[in-house]
């Protein structure tokens, strides 16, 4: 269990360091986390809705820091490029993302050709319907997601690094309020870039 708890403030730690420089990014993270814990609550409720906001909502707004605010260069701190931190990267890096992405805007054309999709469902009959059916369908994209890279990782690396990083990836909203919810007023007061990552504690 320690060598697991060890991995996972690694993968944190990695994780902030060369993705989260700057602090419109961290400000989407932070909003994108609240309505992730609610799309979590939803869970229970109605799976369907929670995807829906899951998907339109908490994942637009986290990926959309990662595309059009982070810095991509070469990254100064870390004396790393931008290539080798995505070969690196555990996770999803910016390719295999925009692979997901790609699938989750797609799938919902299934349901054009098919409203039932092909027998899984009961036919929708009106616009709400086909959003439930959407929901849905965005759910399982999610899971499968979620599911694919750790067991990639189980071939890749080992089993305990896919597991720490199922992990992380599912507590990563409970993680990013505590992390960034400081980061909208620091952006308020005009900056930009987080100081230093060297001046936090590393976890290892």
């Amino acid at each position: 269990m320690s060598e697991f708890l060890k991995q996972l403030r690694i993968q944190r730690w990695d994780d902030h360091r060369y993705y989260h420089h700057s602090r419109i990014n961290q400000s989407l993270h932070f909003i994108s986390a609240i309505s992730f814990v609610v799309a979590y609550g939803l869970l229970f409720v109605d799976p369907a809705a929670a995807a829906l906001v899951a998907w339109l909502f908490s994942m637009t707004t986290r990926q959309s820091g990662h595309f059009f605010f982070e810095p991509l260069g070469y990254d100064e701190e870390n004396q790393a490029t931008q290539q080798h931190k995505e070969e690196i990267k555990v996770g999803y890096n910016l390719q295999r993302k925009i692979v997901l992405i790609s699938i989750w805007v797609a799938s919902p054309l299934l349901l054009l050709v098919s409203n039932s999709l092909f027998g899984l469902f009961a036919p929708a009959t009106d616009f709400a319907g086909y959003w439930h059916h959407t929901g849905i369908l965005w759910l399982a994209v999610g899971v499968a997601g979620l599911l694919f890279r750790t067991v990639h990782l189980f071939f890749l690396r080992d089993v305990t690094s896919g597991l720490v990083w199922m992990t992380k990836i599912l507590t990563d909203p409970f993680h990013d309020i505590w992390l960034y919810h400081k980061a909208p007023l620091f952006l308020l007061r005009g900056e930009l870039i987080a100081p230093s990552h060297r001046k936090s504690a590393s976890p290892v």
